[in-house]
């Protein structure tokens, strides 16, 4: 009997470590959730995409809503390696693998996507695309998306199509409820030509800064605020340190697919439809999940006892003025007509 009740007790043992050690091991793995159910080890083609935030938001976590929707469509010949979390590299430097085609695909953040075509840098000049009413009509209407798609083919790769992320705005630590406020505070900004430009027109003080030290950043006070959207700032748990939201909207915050076209032209053309098709699909239904986690965000930090404020009407409209140089200044890299196009198209959406 003693020894009965002694195997018992090593089993019930060992069943407590295995689940204790699953249990870690999920904690460990911040994927864990959005493993395959599918062993893709038997495809033909693999497809390699990169992205460098968390799949909690949802314009990331349709990579693997594209994975999977590919594998089912392509029965198992083709595989979408999506690897978000940065784990192939920062954006500069995964831009330079996929133009080399050492990195098949992209979701690359708009305010990165400038640095390689100018022109892609249209979608973050201020005021401009600045809704998810006006993102919709940017992508639907062919003569104004056309030559955003087709902007980076000199530099060998294709635009697909893109996900948002949601409206810009400024977290800080201090509250901003006007242009006053903001004139005392450090704002940390994307490593983006745009942006640059645009904080210098609107003369406030900025620190170009990588993703990855602004949290630490922000918490030892270099800086004490963030040029960001709403949803990047609560998933990453930015409002942990910086209590204050002020909605901007002056930008919407995209993640633009991009794939190398050598390797794409490469690819079988029924598995280059696929891929294409489901990008497109997906990406669709992406943006509109992204506008409901928008607004479910919005709920959540407020809840979470963040501060809202908003600017006066006059101080927005000062900052739509001290903006006009930088519209003169990329007009001539994104090319005139097209950029006055797209303004006075999108203008008509007010």
């Amino acid at each position: 009997m003693a020894k009965k009740s002694a195997a018992l007790g090593l089993a019930l043992l060992a069943s407590l470590f295995l689940l204790f050690s699953t249990t870690v091991h999920a904690q460990d793995d911040p994927l864990a959730s959005w493993r395959p159910a599918f062993d893709p080890s038997g495809a033909q083609h693999t497809y390699l995409l990169s992205n460098i935030d968390h799949p909690s938001i949802e314009g990331i976590g349709v990579g693997f809503r594209i994975r999977d929707k590919v594998w089912e469509r392509s029965e198992g010949r083709l595989y979408v390696d999506f690897r978000p979390l940065a784990q192939l590299g920062g954006e500069r430097d995964v831009l330079q693998k996929l133009r080399l085609g050492a990195i098949h695909g992209m979701m690359c953040s708009s305010v990165a996507a400038a640095n390689l075509s100018p022109r892609l840098g249209i979608v973050n000049l201020p005021f401009v695309v600045d809704s998810f009413e006006k993102l919709e009509t940017f992508r639907n209407t062919p003569e104004l998306f056309e030559p955003f798609s087709e902007a980076a083919r000199p530099q060998g790769v294709s635009v697909v199509d893109f996900t948002t992320y949601g409206g810009y705005g400024w977290a800080t630590t201090t509250p901003v409820a006007n242009l006053e406020d903001a004139a005392r505070v450090n704002f940390r900004i994307a490593e983006a030509p745009v942006n640059t430009d645009l904080y210098r027109a609107w003369g406030l003080r900025f620190t170009v800064m990588p993703w990855p030290d602004v949290h630490q950043a922000l918490q030892t006070g270099v800086i004490n605020g963030l040029d960001h959207t709403l949803i990047v700032c609560s998933i990453t748990r930015k409002f942990d340190v910086a209590r204050y939201f002020t909605p901007l909207d002056y930008a919407q915050g995209l993640y633009i697919h991009m794939i190398n076209t050598r390797w794409l032209e490469r690819l079988p053309a029924d598995l280059r439809a696929i891929l294409l098709e489901t990008i497109q699909e997906e990406s669709a239904a992406a943006r509109e999940r992204g506008r409901v986690q928008y607004e479910a965000e919005i709920a959540r930090v407020k809840a979470a006892g963040v501060t809202f404020l908003e600017l006066p009407e006059e101080d927005r409209a000062r900052l739509r003025t001290l903006a006009e140089p930088v519209y003169e200044r990329w007009a001539e890299r994104i090319g005139p007509e097209y950029l006055e196009l797209v303004r006075t198209r999108l203008a008509d959406e007010n």
